[in-house]
């Protein structure tokens, strides 16, 4: 049963008296002077003081009797009674009411405790707990966490945006400016160069050191709802934990937040983007036509088997880098992807598929069936030439290597494509936007959506169909026209509906102009 016992106390010194009334003295023989706290005699008056509540809390799980829970600072004593029922019901729901312990330090034992979370993703959440939620949460009680606190750090988290994005402007004036003073000192004709010139691109590289010194990450809105995921995940445990009574981060309000959908590089969108250097939208998607030019010119490439299955195939990065021959079938004609590479900075692991429907089984079609075998045969003659010269070949089972067998780091993947993208002047396409081709070319085929969804691993049909629909109008003609093919008419090149004889118009003879305006009235 809830009882409350609300008192005032007060910080007001005074001497020290016993239960007689008699002066209390230290060692030197003066009273002692100590706060008066309850027995001050001015807590009669309405403003002096603050309220404070105590109230008995259900024993520990073996029996023992807990402290009393205590707590002060309330301006009334309706306010401090209140409180103190709030938390005996949470102390009833089995919630520890006495815990010290800071957001700081339950993430941290939190995250400590996530051996289930990829590599990848535990980097991720590490980076949000250290860089945001601990410097913004990090020193308030796990048990005065309240929504508003977690609001307020996002407010936070806004304006620092803009002021990183500042710096990230900044940054790239300084590098342009270094890289103009550079230019200007090594083209000077004069001999010795001017020290003038020295000195101004001395100054322009320490402006630029000053500038990169800045903070310019930029966390966009897709990045805000991870972090908010992920700190309303361990709050989620929190609950589970009776740690506190409620997840705080389910209320909060952030900016609504619509996942980039792929926008195909049309011939119209070509030319606005040549003329003015902008993308129409994040995602961008070569039609066929960009995608067979971008084939033809790669052909004779060392990597145009990788590049050709992830047109046709869909396959991520990762998968493609990380595919070994075990789980190549070129006799069925199929790939398992069960595994993948991850590369974070200079580090590259094995990992499974991003997620359980990303371990799938693909079929392949005739032609990189054929562009796998001559690669098997390649990299054959590449083993034996390497080994003929008392040279250790890698044997890491992967189908794509390098000469010496060796994995292909995941990132050299990217820069080498954006180098070829940019050598053919094709307009600009991450290489992870080859699965949207892939997904692309399969809706121009025909294909219906789930096979899509299961050709790409993706984890739902929603999913894939929210992500294509954009697209899907591009290729809707061809659907549109099928029909006509169905119904056999006598001439279909000359249908044309006759026209129906025009009524006679009251209208003015072709030289009205000429006649007079009352005339024409």
């Amino acid at each position: 049963m809830f009882e409350d016992k609300t008192y005032k106390r007060c910080s007001c010194k005074g001497p020290l008296v016993d239960e007689d009334g008699k002066p209390v003295l230290d060692d030197d023989g003066k009273q002692k002077i100590v706060r008066l706290d309850k027995t001050c005699p001015k807590l009669k008056q309405r403003d002096h003081g603050t309220w404070y509540y105590s109230i008995e809390l259900p024993p520990f799980p073996d029996g023992k009797r807990r402290p009393r829970g205590k707590h002060g600072g309330y301006r009334t004593k309706k306010e401090a009674a209140t409180e103190a029922e709030k938390v005996w019901k949470l102390a009833q729901g089995g919630v520890d009411v006495l815990s010290d312990e800071t957001v700081a330090d339950y993430l941290l034992r939190w995250f400590a405790k996530r051996v289930d979370l990829k590599r990848s993703t535990r980097a991720g959440y590490e980076d949000y707990i250290q860089r945001v939620f601990i410097p913004y949460l990090g020193a308030t009680k796990l048990l005065s966490l309240r929504t508003r606190h977690v609001q307020a750090m996002f407010e936070k988290l806004w304006a620092d945006n803009e002021v990183h994005a500042q710096n990230h402007v900044k940054a790239h004036q300084a590098l342009a400016a270094e890289r103009a003073a550079h230019t200007a000192w090594k083209d000077s004709q004069e001999r010795p160069r001017p020290k003038e010139l020295r000195q101004a691109w001395e100054d322009a590289k320490a402006a630029l050191k000053e500038a990169r010194a800045q903070p310019w990450h930029v966390a966009g809105p897709g990045t805000q709802v991870r972090m908010l995921n992920t700190l309303s995940g361990a709050l989620e445990d929190a609950v589970k934990e009776k740690l506190i009574s409620e997840n705080w981060a389910k209320h909060v309000v952030l900016p609504k937040y619509i996942r980039p959908k792929p926008v195909l590089w049309t011939r119209a969108r070509i030319e606005a983007w040549r003329q003015t250097g902008e993308k129409p939208g994040k995602v961008m998607v070569w039609m066929p036509e960009q995608t067979g030019e971008f084939l033809d010119a790669v052909a004779e490439h060392r990597l145009y088997p990788m590049f050709h299955l992830m047109v046709f195939r869909g396959l991520r990065r990762g998968e493609a880098v990380g595919l070994p021959w075990a789980e190549t079938d070129l006799t069925m004609g199929t790939v398992h992807i069960s595994e993948q590479l991850v590369a974070s900075s200079y580090d590259v692991w094995e990992d499974t598929p991003k997620s359980e429907s990303g371990a799938r089984t693909i079929k392949l079609d005739s032609e990189t069936r054929s562009l796998l075998d001559l690669w098997r045969e390649r990299q054959g003659k590449e083993r034996a030439e390497w080994e003929a010269n008392t040279k250790a070949w890698k044997n890491t089972g992967l189908v794509f290597t390098w000469e010496d067998g060796t994995a292909y780091h995941p990132e050299y993947l990217s820069q080498v494509f954006m180098r070829l993208m940019k050598k053919l002047d094709l307009p600009p396409v991450r290489l992870h936007d080859l699965r949207h081709c892939a997904a692309t070319l399969s809706l121009a085929a025909g294909l219906h959506m789930k096979s899509i969804q299961v050709l790409l691993g993706h984890s739902s049909y929603s999913l894939t169909a929210d992500t294509y629909t954009s697209v899907l109008p591009q290729f809707e003609e061809a659907q549109a026209e099928a029909p006509l093919a169905l119904v056999p008419r006598k001439s279909p090149a000359q249908r044309v509906l006759a026209p129906e004889p025009e009524e006679k118009a009251d209208v003015p003879p072709e030289d009205a102009a000429d006649v007079p305006q009352e005339d024409a009235a």
